[in-house]
């Protein structure tokens, strides 16, 4: 059974993973169609902010060192609704 927080893990080191697929340097054999998809993906991969939010909203789906506060989730929400 995976935990929230090495769901959370999870996350977090497949964006590394992938942000490493786009320097060459690191990645040297790695075609240029991987590249553009790993790019693709990372366009619209969740930050930590946002990983924070569902963390706090969903704490058995994640689990983080740094969950939002109750004010910073009230602005959140304001902000969210305002869209």
């Amino acid at each position: 059974m995976t935990l929230p927080y090495e769901r959370y893990n999870a996350v977090k080191w497949t964006e590394k993973f992938l942000i490493e697929l786009l320097d060459p340097k690191q990645t040297p054999r790695v075609p240029r169609l991987i590249r553009e998809r790993a790019y693709a993906l990372l366009k619209h991969y969740p930050g930590g902010y946002n990983l924070d939010v569902i963390a706090t909203k969903c704490p058995e789906v994640l689990e983080t060192q740094t969950p939002i506060d109750d004010l910073s989730m009230l602005m959140h929400n304001y902000e969210a609704k305002k869209k």
